[in-house]
């Protein structure tokens, strides 16, 4: 009797401390707990970036991370074959385009990204974030980075000849015929070139700012409306002032390089270039020196853009996501998206960190933790400088607020999904081309745009 309960003691330590004996004397050791991570950030130098911070992780939890490349334009088709074999990764990382399609399909585990914000506390996002992806109740997935469409202006000629910022259709429209003087010098450069996203991403931003959305509160269609139509006249007067033939993000930027362009509309990622870092996108037209940043200093930026019909203005944002699937082992990939928005934050947005502005703010104890701290990043590709060393703390504040105001077409709706499809069959972008080129009518073109989108609901 004594032997037999030696035997169940001894047992039962074994169990405790993790290690019993299997037949034939084999170890058998508890199976190490570890999570699948899907991102789309495949440059090498960002795929090293997340693997040692996963590495770290692994560390600090004892949970380890296989962090796998998806090419941005395979990851809906990876995942929606993934989903279903029932073999989805614990946690996907991508853009905004597929919060709501994946939540509706049932991909994302929109509860557990509904715990994370509310234990990081919903006040430390910024708002505009948050409201791109709500779902029914809701968070579809959890905001990592973004950043809001600029409106690059020549602030040095807009003092200098009395203009008000182009901040609106009226002053820029004043300005494009101001400084109109082809071949030599353009207001403004249009992008019309419907096979380029650029042209539609655009576009929106425009129709945006004068109040346009794609759907109304209960999902009916709102493009052949009198502010699209305004919207309309507004763009064929930009493009009608812009360098001829097909428009899109290179030429616009390559024309205000080389000081030929008073007024441009780009993503973040102009930024390092305007300040002579990048070699391959040289400043053509200050000078000699190809790496001056004098283009940076004379420049002026605003998120914001407003129409005749929508006084307050809109901003266009991007947004990137990290959300939890339906397959995951929840727990763990709840612990590795909380250390990477919190203590792997700032090494996250340093991967690129002219174009992943943060969206947290800070944490509640320190509200500008995050804000200060990218501030303080270096951007570049040939040569590098901090962010705050090119950039004055009110201009740097006024890229920031684009995540505060920027938003999407539908999206606010929860019809995200009809926007996506816009994009993928450029049947705005296309007809818009139409219009310009005076192959179609204005009451055509809105026509158009109005049966093609409800044929995509």
């Amino acid at each position: 009797m004594k032997h037999r309960i030696f035997i169940l003691v001894m047992i039962g330590a074994l169990l405790l401390t993790g290690t019993v004996f299997a037949a034939g004397s084999k170890e058998v050791t508890p199976k190490t707990e570890r999570i699948v991570f899907w991102t789309y950030e495949e440059q090498p130098e960002r795929m090293e970036v997340q693997r040692d911070i996963a590495a770290d992780f692994t560390k600090e939890t004892g949970i380890e991370v296989d962090v796998i490349a998806v090419t941005e334009s395979l990851i809906g088709e990876r995942t929606t074959a993934a989903f279903a074999a029932g073999d989805l990764p614990d946690v996907i990382y991508y853009p905004l385009a597929y919060n709501h399609t994946w939540a509706e399909a049932g991909i994302l585990d929109t509860a557990a990204s509904d715990e994370i914000i509310e234990q990081l506390d919903p006040s430390t996002f910024r708002a505009g974030v948050l409201d791109l992806v709500e779902f029914e109740g809701d968070y579809a997935g959890v905001p990592l980075s973004g950043w809001g469409q600029l409106v690059v202006y020549r602030a040095d000629l807009f003092e200098k000849y009395g203009l008000e910022p182009p901040t609106s259709y009226a002053t820029l429209k004043k300005a494009v015929e101001f400084f109109h003087d082809p071949p030599r010098f353009y207001g403004f450069v249009a992008a019309t070139d419907p096979s380029q996203e650029y042209m539609m991403q655009l576009f929106e931003h425009i129709a945006m700012a004068n109040g346009v959305d794609v759907v109304d509160e209960r999902g009916n269609v709102t493009l052949n409306t009198p502010a699209m139509r305004e919207t309309l006249e507004f763009y064929k007067f930009l493009a009608d002032h812009s360098p001829p033939g097909d428009l899109y993000w290179q030429q616009s930027r390559e024309l205000y390089h080389d000081n030929r362009a008073a007024v441009i509309i780009w993503s973040p990622y102009i930024l390092h270039g305007l300040a002579g870092l990048r070699d391959g996108v040289p400043v053509t037209g200050f000078g000699p020196d190809p790496t001056t940043d004098k283009l940076s200093k004379l420049s002026a930026f605003s998120t914001s853009f407003a129409g005749p019909s929508n006084p307050q203005g809109a901003g266009w944002a991007e947004v990137s996501y990290m959300g939890i699937t339906v397959d995951a082992n929840t727990e763990a990939a709840k612990k590795f998206i909380l250390y990477t928005m919190e203590k792997a934050y700032m090494r996250t947005l340093g991967m690129a960190a002219v174009g992943k502005h943060p969206v947290r703010s800070g944490t509640v104890k320190e509200p500008t933790k995050f804000i200060d701290g990218w501030s303080q990043l270096e951007v570049g590709q040939d040569r590098w400088k901090p962010i705050n060393e090119i950039y004055s703390s009110e201009v740097i504040k006024d890229m920031l607020s684009g995540l505060e105001r920027g938003s999407r077409w539908g999206f606010q709706k929860g019809y995200g999904h009809v926007t996506s499809k816009i994009y993928e069959t450029r049947v705005i972008s296309e007809t818009l081309r139409e219009y310009l080129d005076g192959v179609i009518t204005i009451d055509q073109a809105l026509q158009i745009m109005q049966e093609e989108t409800e044929k995509l609901l």
